[in-house]
């Protein structure tokens, strides 16, 4: 029994900036610094491969002190929002009606909201009264590819049904603005908000690209290479300089025996459905594939587009992917890293 994945859309948040709009807010957020240090800031945003960026809020509102409570608020608001819009237009790609819908994960680090986010589009879209949820917190930047795990193992159980797998995230609302470490000015740097929505099925009959295979790989004792301190604050941005030669160290064991169970290659992948984690990680990923002819085009697109959307952005990437005619038995391989420290994949063939 095979599983799907039938359609993927996403959703922009309100805002948008080009990289060159917000430098006179860092010019006001950076008064009384040192000028080698607002040069090197300004030099860190222009070098970080983000043209532009979408965000919940405007960038007076993200530069202007306000509690956590209430930029909590706001991501509240807008990640129902969000999440309502790209799960419609997730239905809308694959001519499906809400109550087509049995299973709903929503994936999501950087807000607090109880109920969680299902909750509230249960009762905005009228989705099924006995439909399964499951809300994924924690997960960081690999969500997007986890839940898409979680749900085809569902799905895999339980033969004619769909799942909907929904990621929100806004970065914007985890900006510490008295903070002016270097994982604050970095994540400011490369991160952006946005949503996007994957539908999955075990009907036989759906099309899209089945999932042959998917896993999970932990790094042993690197917990504190990536992740969130919640603070008085907010959630404060927890991103260590070791993260880029943690995952070269450890790149062939990520890749390799995972093909390897399938009887593939890496010069049998025919599509990279990578992660944007940032600049560095593209320009090291893109290295380390560069003899096999592989490319991370539209990974390094998405990341100029958008920026890094956590959880949504690979599913961004794939988006791109799914919205082409690729030949039937084209194989495809989507991969995102996030707290734990871990690496999330799965094996596509259309």
């Amino acid at each position: 029994m095979s599983v799907k994945i039938q359609s993927v859309a996403k959703a922009l948040p309100p805002y948008t900036r080009t990289t060159q709009d917000i430098f006179p807010f860092l010019d006001i957020w950076l008064s009384g610094q040192e000028e080698r240090f607002v040069k090197k800031v300004k030099k860190i945003f222009e070098n970080a491969g983000v043209d532009n960026r979408y965000g919940i809020m405007g960038p007076k509102d993200v530069f202007t002190k306000t509690s956590f409570e209430e930029k909590n608020n706001i991501y509240m608001r807008e990640a129902v929002a969000l999440g309502k819009a790209c799960l419609q237009n997730a239905l809308h790609k694959a001519h499906l009606q809400p109550a087509d819908i049995d299973f709903i994960i929503t994936v999501s680090c950087t807000g607090i909201m109880i109920p969680s986010m299902d909750a509230y589009l249960i009762n905005d879209l009228q989705l099924r009264q006995d439909i399964v949820r499951l809300p994924v917190t924690e997960m960081g930047c690999a969500a997007g590819v986890s839940g898409i795990i979680y749900a085809k193992k569902m799905l895999q159980a339980n033969p004619g049904k769909r799942a909907a797998v929904i990621a929100v995230e806004s970065p914007t609302a985890t900006f510490q603005l008295d903070d002016f470490s270097m994982a604050n000015i970095v994540s400011a740097a490369i991160f952006g908000d946005g949503a996007a929505c994957a539908i999955l099925s075990s009907y036989e009959q759906d099309p899209g690209p089945e999932i042959i295979g998917e896993e999970m790989y932990h790094f042993y004792d690197a917990d504190y290479l990536m992740g969130f301190h919640l603070s008085n604050t907010g959630l404060k941005m927890v991103l260590d300089v070791e993260v880029p030669e943690k995952i070269e160290a450890h790149f062939g064991d990520i890749i390799h025996p995972f093909l390897a169970k399938h009887q593939l290659t890496i010069e049998d992948i025919d599509h990279l459905i990578f992660h944007p984690g940032g600049k560095k990680i593209i320009s090291l990923v893109e290295d380390l594939f560069r003899t096999m002819g592989k490319k991370l085009d539209d990974t390094k697109e998405i990341l100029r587009l958008y920026g890094n959307m956590s959880s949504a952005t690979v599913l961004y990437v794939l988006e791109r992917f799914m919205d082409r005619q690729l030949p039937k038995g084209d194989k495809g391989l989507m991969l995102s890293f996030g707290p734990g420290f871990s690496a999330q994949r799965i094996l596509l063939q259309w």
